[in-house]
């Protein structure tokens, strides 16, 4: 009998146990958040210092989900260019994954932008908005081995309205996943602009 589990219940040894997935930190796997960039002009880096701002301020109250996506994540996906063709961004999203060895389907349902089905920004509710990043990993590394390829690769970003983390995971018998370093709003530096690169460089690998 199929059994079917929550996503939100998993952890990272239920994806290793299940799909033999592993991590790996060689920066050969991963180059894609820190080589060929884009360069922002300087409007581009002028409102993301104003998005920086905005939410600081902002922070000083409770941070609601709505605000999150209204003052941070709608500007930076804006200036990714991921409001235009060739992408297609969806809200929450059902997805449904099978473990290989016993038939287990995963379900559940995530506040998620979904590009190009290679490309997912996974927002953390808000009543969790103040938890560390982590405890959105495995969720949505289970949903992008349900989107995973055999040969292409597919990239994935959390945040938590103040933290910033993107994946790459490879599919196939033997799938991996990398990290890129964290990026915080509450860094002394603004990081929105590497934000946005990164995401800017993963839209052009996901449309080719």
């Amino acid at each position: 009998m199929v059994q079917s589990r929550p996503a939100r219940t998993l952890q990272l040894s239920d994806l290793r146990d299940k799909f033999g997935l592993t991590r790996t930190d060689e920066a050969a796997f991963f180059p894609e958040w820190e080589t060929d960039l884009p360069e922002l002009s300087v409007a581009e880096q002028r409102r993301l210092d104003e998005v920086r701002s905005h939410y600081l301020y902002l922070l000083e109250y409770p941070v609601l989900e709505s605000i999150v996506k209204m003052v941070v994540l709608s500007p930076i996906l804006e200036l990714a260019g991921f409001y235009h063709p060739p992408f297609r961004v969806s809200g929450e999203v059902g997805v449904r994954v099978t473990a290989y060895d016993n038939g287990e389907v995963i379900q559940g349902s995530i506040d998620v932008l979904v590009v190009q089905q290679q490309l997912w920004v996974t927002v953390i509710e808000a009543k969790n908005s103040e938890l560390s990043l982590t405890k959105a990993l495995p969720q949505t590394l289970a949903y992008l081995l349900g989107g995973a390829a055999q040969q292409r690769p597919v990239f994935g970003a959390i945040l938590n309205g103040t933290e910033f983390i993107f994946i790459k995971l490879m599919g196939g018998a033997e799938p991996r996943y990398g990290l890129s370093d964290t990026f915080s709003l509450l860094n002394r530096d603004n990081n929105l602009p590497g934000v946005v690169r990164i995401l800017k460089r993963l839209g052009q690998l996901v449309a080719e």
